[in-house]
């Protein structure tokens, strides 16, 4: 089922974008299309949800006519409430419902996804399996067939080595700590471990650390910016409805 209100072709989307490190934001119509430029503020010290929703409307302060919300977030949620947020680092979020929080705050109507989520939403192609990893804060996945979303798909907190889950190998502190050329060295060999288990036919790489990325990529492999991600704002607000709405 499509959501009907989101046929009317004349709404624009406040469209955020909540990182471990900054929060982002900037109006789309309903294609995608960038109407203003991005803002950004940091992203709160012991980011509880009450921070980053009042981070969110200061940050928004200034945006005008927009009729709708989409949101990205750095964890896993389900019809809007948040069960984990490891790249936020608070305990505060388990439970919160942040759909009903951001509407309450910015006096709209709001869907939130997964951030990758949203990220592969704005970028696929819809040709068969097409898979979206982030390299930011932490390791971002999405995975999308002909074009529909799969969603819910979490790779951070899984093992890849006994010490270490996705998040702790590639992750911004590993990239500091390890520095590129390590660094490099664990993102490749992730690389090669997804194509192996998932067989996708394209691989889209994002996230500020995707830049540094200095190794050759195999042709069905594409690196992608923050701000194409944050493009498929709009795309949410074309899915089914139930997708974003907390039941009874």
């Amino acid at each position: 089922m499509i959501d009907t209100e989101s046929n009317d072709k004349g709404y624009k989307i406040l469209a955020i974008d909540i990182g471990g490190t900054n929060i982002k934001a900037t109006i789309l119509d309903h294609d995608g299309t960038l109407l203003q430029e991005y803002k950004k503020e940091k992203t709160p010290a012991h980011a509880t949800p009450e921070k980053i929703v009042a981070a969110i409307v200061r940050l928004v302060a200034d945006f005008k006519d927009y009729n709708k919300v989409a949101v990205g977030f750095p964890g896993f949620l389900k019809k809007g409430i948040v069960y984990t947020a490891p790249n936020l680092g608070h305990d505060a979020w388990k439970g919160v419902n942040l759909n009903k929080l951001i509407s309450k705050a910015l006096h709209k109507p709001v869907r939130i996804a997964n951030d990758a989520d949203m990220q592969g939403l704005s970028v696929v192609r819809g040709k068969g399996l097409e898979m979206v990893i982030t390299l930011g804060t932490g390791f971002g996945t999405a995975l999308l067939l002909d074009g529909h979303l799969l969603p819910h798909f979490e790779l951070a907190h899984h093992s890849i080595t006994k010490k270490h889950t996705y998040d702790d190998y590639v992750g911004d502190h590993a990239f500091k700590k390890i520095g590129i050329k390590k660094w490099n060295l664990r993102v490749k060999k992730i690389v090669e471990m997804l194509k192996v288990v998932f067989n996708y036919d394209t691989l889209f790489i994002g996230g500020g650390n995707s830049a540094n990325i200095n190794f050759p990529l195999d042709k069905n492999i594409k690196i992608i910016t923050n701000k194409d991600g944050i493009k498929g704002g709009a795309k949410l607000w074309d899915l089914d409805e139930n997708l974003f709405m907390k039941t009874k």
